[in-house]
């Protein structure tokens, strides 16, 4: 039985797959777009300008997976420290970090409500300290994956040939941005992007995800947290 995260994941990158998939057959015309009623349908091709737009989109969806998967991953590890009722003392020295840092930047209003939720500091205080909104916001790539690996103390190694080491997060997280950010129109982003190069992508980018968190699952088996 596959794990509420793998579940999870699996679902969002079908979700993906089936959108990159769309974009295939878009461009190799296999999809038209038909206007009218039942009694006078026309049918017509999809504006290129549109499938520029189309294609970049892909982007967002891609990097939204991304995101998704390293934060429900972090949760995943502090839903393991909750429901194990495991103790700050008995963490690893760089997770102990991490729940300090959480600590300090709360503001008035958050510490108060954390000195109402914790009964028992030694336990508590770890899923006191965890915010999810404050994990990630739009700098996912692989460095910033390695970087998490090293905190929390999972491993980052992936099969290379499969996934190019994580490499494409780095066009996927630019590419988000510069849509989010207004810095680049959807069809700039989208006007030098082939369905095959983004197929390409879509699938290592998929196979790295699913690497990690195979990798994080082992650590969790593990009960690598601990010192």
């Amino acid at each position: 039985m596959k794990s509420t995260l793998f579940q999870d994941f699996d679902e969002r990158a079908q979700e993906v797959s089936r959108y990159f998939l769309f974009l295939k057959n878009l461009e190799q015309g296999s999809i038209k777009l038909s206007m009218g009623n039942a009694k006078n349908t026309k049918t017509k091709s999809i504006n290129n300008d549109l499938e520029k737009t189309l294609k970049a989109t892909g982007f967002l969806l891609l990097y939204n997976l991304v995101e998704s998967t390293m934060t429900n991953a972090i949760e995943a590890v502090f839903d393991e420290l909750k429901n194990k009722n495991i103790s700050f003392d008995d963490v690893r020295d760089e997770i102990k970090k991490i729940i300090i840092d959480n600590i300090k930047d709360k503001d008035n209003k958050s510490t108060n409500n954390l000195l109402v939720s914790i009964q028992n500091i030694s336990v508590d205080i770890i899923s006191a300290s965890f915010n999810k909104k404050r994990l990630f916001s739009g700098n996912v790539d692989a460095r910033e994956i390695k970087d998490t690996a090293n905190m929390y103390g999972f491993s980052y190694k992936t099969n290379a040939r499969k996934t190019q080491n994580g490499s494409d997060l780095l066009t996927v997280k630019t590419n988000r941005n510069d849509l989010a950010h207004g810095s680049k129109s959807f069809e700039e982003v989208g006007r030098n992007a082939t369905a095959y190069e983004l197929l390409k992508i879509q699938k290592r980018v998929i196979s790295y995800l699913k690497a990690i968190l195979e990798n994080i699952e082992i650590y969790l088996s593990n009960e690598e947290y601990l010192k």
